[in-house]
């Protein structure tokens, strides 16, 4: 049986006594899918590394050392140290052992990058199911079907609530099932920290408590303190049992609850199990299981995947369904139709007349008789699809929503019967995209008929504060612009059109970036974005702000440190104009002001250079602040 443990607070935080792996990695820790299960808390502003991965979001855990107040010192979301009461049940667990004790049995050691040894020890559930495997493992589980068996094994847990502090420890047992994939899972009722309300979990799905939901068995990885024969788990493994269910915490760490659970049940329960091998027979069976469940559960062959707003459009394009995009003025319509294809036929209804759709009948001379002349958005058309006939080309009805009634007339015909002036048919490999404003949006935007509004597939675009950003970040919107948008959020990315003054929107913006870097002058930017606007981004621009200098040469002091909001985000701009030579210690002054601020530096001196991505991708890792939210 192994001697696991929990870290002190000088292995976590002492200068002199901090573990090298937390001096590299931070003391930031991932919570599993399991331990959310199991009530422990979980950050929504903290990751380990990826901030893009809801695995990688951190929890708080417990150390082994007293607060000198009967409780105990623990590690919070962001890697700072606190206290908590020692009957809590949301602190995570992230056990330690020798290394000395696994060292010949740890499989799989990988050294890494920044120097620090991981390996393999253990299996333990952690990870949860995607939802399309969540919904097999239940039907099989419901209807005993031969895919999923027993391997024998179980894990115990605490049955008790998370606010359940009187009530002593009271054992749950799960267990562990095989299915048809080679894989293990525990199917585990939800007992979160978060009574009635929803959480998410890493496979982007809502749960609530009371739920069953399916978590894979997956190895556990152990960072290795060569120095102090330490195994150190990466992630926070389970939760929900009292650190000590009575409030008398002196430091002695064998005294407690959570080190009886540790040696009772957790030392036992992370050994693997073994399963007879399968058979020839047995294995074809299972085949035939499986193909059996999936055309019960998809008898279609869907594909159940989450679709984005492009997915729909050039799903739309590719099965010649019509498509109207609806949006605000500048929410980048026309740029994602041109993402799509270049080189479109692009229509602007708002300026249309009847001859420059349908094209017009003219006299000739020769003849004597009328003829009939396709309008040039046509011939455009035609050319385009008669050269490149393996692809498809847009007609762009854009701003049909501001057309006269008699336009919109027009263009339903070309919409219902793909037809121009009931005499020419567009090209077979032609397809129709369609963009306007809705009534409330625009003081010209007319009501689309309702024959022509049931012709298209529709979709609705909205230019958020995050897309924007990780836009401007790869269109080299100047950082000033950034950062004032970073930190105002919705409020200042657009506002209200009155018809009089000018407003702020995202086009507006990419304009006054432009302005910015050809003048240099803020004050300019009122003929874009109007007064109110320009004067608070002045004011964000023109305060107290630490500079790169005073970075380089360390002329600052701690109460140089105590800036407001403004002022942070002011100082994270002005920063990300350092070079490469200089990075890594200017970061490391920026993750001093904050995850937040830090962000915006780090998507700022990147500005979509993939080397530079890599730059920051290494100091994430290896930064000693680990991984805050950056």
């Amino acid at each position: 049986m192994n001697d696991f443990t929990f870290l002190t607070e000088e292995q976590c935080f002492d200068s002199s006594r901090k573990l090298e792996i937390l001096e590299k990695r931070g003391t930031i820790a991932p919570i599993t899918d399991f331990s959310i299960l199991l009530g422990g808390y979980v950050s929504d502003d903290y990751y380990y590394n990826n901030v893009n991965s809801l695995e990688d979001r951190s929890g708080w855990y417990w150390t082994s050392s007293d607060d000198k107040d009967n409780d105990v010192r623990v590690v919070r979301f962001d890697g700072s140290r606190v206290h908590s009461y020692v009957n809590r049940r949301g602190g995570g667990a992230r056990p330690a052992l020798p290394y000395s004790s696994i060292r010949n049995i740890a499989s799989n050691g990988v050294r890494r990058r920044d120097g620090i040894l991981e390996v393999e020890y253990g299996e333990y559930p952690q990870k949860v199911a995607s939802k399309r495997l969540q919904d097999e493992l239940e039907r099989a589980y419901n209807y005993n079907q031969s895919s999923i068996r027993k391997t024998g094994k179980t894990y115990t847990t605490d049955s008790r609530k998370h606010d359940e502090y009187d009530e002593k420890f009271s054992a749950q047992i799960i267990e562990e099932y095989s299915f048809d994939d080679g894989k293990k899972y525990v199917r585990v009722k939800a007992n979160s920290y978060y009574d009635g309300s929803e959480f998410k979990l890493s496979n982007g799905e809502r749960y609530k408590d009371g739920d069953y939901v399916w978590v894979e068995v997956q190895p556990i990885k152990w960072l290795i303190d060569e120095k102090s024969d330490i195994a150190l788990s990466e992630r926070l493994l389970f939760a929900g049992v009292q650190f000590k269910h009575e409030r008398n915490y002196k430091g002695d760490f064998r005294t407690t609850d959570i080190k009886e659970f540790m040696d009772r049940y957790f030392s036992k329960d992370i050994t693997p199990s073994f399963s007879k091998e399968i058979t020839p027979e047995e294995k074809k069976q299972i085949e035939e299981n499986k193909a059996e469940l999936e055309k019960q559960r998809n008898p279609y062959g869907f594909n159940f995947g989450q679709v984005s707003e492009e997915d729909i459009i050039r799903g739309a394009i590719e099965s010649g369904v019509a498509v109207f995009l609806h949006g605000q003025s500048s929410e980048g319509k026309s740029a994602r139709v041109k993402q799509i294809d270049p080189d479109c036929v692009i229509i602007y209804l708002r300026n249309a007349t009847p001859e420059s759709l349908n094209g017009k009948s003219v006299y000739n001379s020769e003849t004597g008789e009328m003829i009939d002349v396709k309008p040039t958005w046509l011939k455009k058309l035609e050319e385009r699809c008669e050269k490149d006939p393996d692809n498809y080309h847009i007609v762009f009805l854009d701003e049909i929503t501001n057309a006269l009634p008699s336009i919109q007339g027009i263009a339903f015909n070309i919409v219902l019967d793909r037809e121009v002036n009931g005499i020419w048919q567009l090209p077979k490999n032609a397809r129709i995209v369609a963009a306007g404003n809705d009534m409330k949006d625009s003081l010209a935007a007319n009501q689309l008929a309702e024959p022509l509004f049931n012709r298209f597939a529709h979709v609705y675009i909205q230019t958020t504060v995050e897309n924007w950003l990780q836009w401007a970040s790869e269109h080299n919107i100047h950082p000033a612009i950034y950062a004032y948008i970073a930190y105002k959020r919705g409020e200042s990315l657009r506002s209200k059109y009155d018809g009089e003054k000018p407003n702020a929107d995202p086009r507006k913006w990419e304009m006054a970036s432009k302005m910015l870097y050809a003048t240099g002058q803020p004050e300019m930017l009122r003929a874009l974005v109007g007064e109110d606007i320009t004067r608070e981004f002045v004011r964000f621009c023109n305060q107290r702000v630490i500079t790169l200098d005073d970075v380089l040469k360390g002329n600052y002091t701690e109460r140089d440190l105590q800036m407001n909001t403004s002022e942070i985000y002011a100082t994270a701009m002005g920063l990300s104009q350092v070079d490469e030579a200089n990075f890594e210690k200017v970061r490391e002054f920026v993750l001093k002001l904050g995850g937040e601020p830090c962000a915006i530096f780090d998507s700022l001196w990147t500005h979509g250079d993939e080397s530079r991505m890599e730059i920051v991708a290494e100091a994430r890792l290896a930064n000693s602040r680990g991984g805050r939210r950056v």
